[in-house]
């Protein structure tokens, strides 16, 4: 096999230079995950007055104080979820839809995408921009106005959520993990979220047991949740 054919391989494409460096620095690794990144483009997930930065390595504003995340911490956070083919997950603070589009992207059409968003505009934002990628009309992403920090509002009255979701993604920082996603996470899932400074990842062993690795040096905007 050639150097070139190897960058074939890995989804190499000439167009695409950041991605190109994502995978050159090993922040993108799983060919499931490359072949998202390179299918689902970043662009269609920004303001009109953000597309020509695009192809920055850099958070975005995308308005209401939240952004779309820098791509290499997008690309790290997958790496560390894992996502599927088939997985039913459960995305918290959506915003503008580029995390909910990947994701759907590697579950596939048995798999399930659960958005959840609490600004109603970037609610409808990030639902109008994976609509584009036909996701929302196939049934494999689905967009709800909620408290993130509070899991899906009600897994039991969704058959094909009742046991749970395989994995939990989260992209705003939170104090600390809410019961919730716990509660909400199968046996054997992940859940991989920002707290303060440091993305974690959770991995449910037991009903009450899980694995906790940290991974420090990195900035979110915060989780934001209903006052009570």
């Amino acid at each position: 096999m050639t150097k070139d054919d190897g960058k074939r391989t890995l989804g190499y494409n000439k167009s695409m230079p950041l991605i190109n460096s994502l995978i050159e620095e090993g922040w993108l690794k799983t060919p499931r995950i490359i072949e998202a990144f390179l299918r689902i483009k970043r662009v269609d997930f920004l303001p009109e007055d953000m597309k020509n930065l695009a192809e920055l390595n850099e958070a975005l504003p995308i308005g209401f104080g939240q952004t779309i995340s820098q791509p290499l911490v997008v690309a790290f956070m997958l790496e560390q979820l894992q996502p599927e083919p088939g997985d039913k997950i459960l995305d918290i603070g959506s915003g503008s839809g580029w995390t909910t589009a990947l994701l759907a992207e590697i579950v596939g059409p048995k798999g399930k995408i659960v958005a959840i968003e609490i600004v109603p505009e970037l609610k409808e934002f990030g639902e109008r921009n994976v609509a584009k990628y036909n996701f929302i009309e196939r049934g494999i992403a689905e967009f709800i106005l909620a408290d993130g920090s509070k899991g899906y509002p009600n897994t039991a009255s969704r058959p094909e959520l009742a046991e749970g979701f395989d994995k939990i993604l989260a992209s705003a920082s939170a104090i600390e993990i809410p019961q919730a996603w716990k509660d909400q996470l199968k046996i054997g899932g992940r859940i991989v979220t920002p707290i303060g400074s440091s993305i974690w990842l959770f991995r449910k062993q037991s009903e009450t047991e899980f694995e906790e690795i940290e991974y420090p040096g990195f900035t979110f905007v915060p989780l934001i949740t209903k006052k009570e």
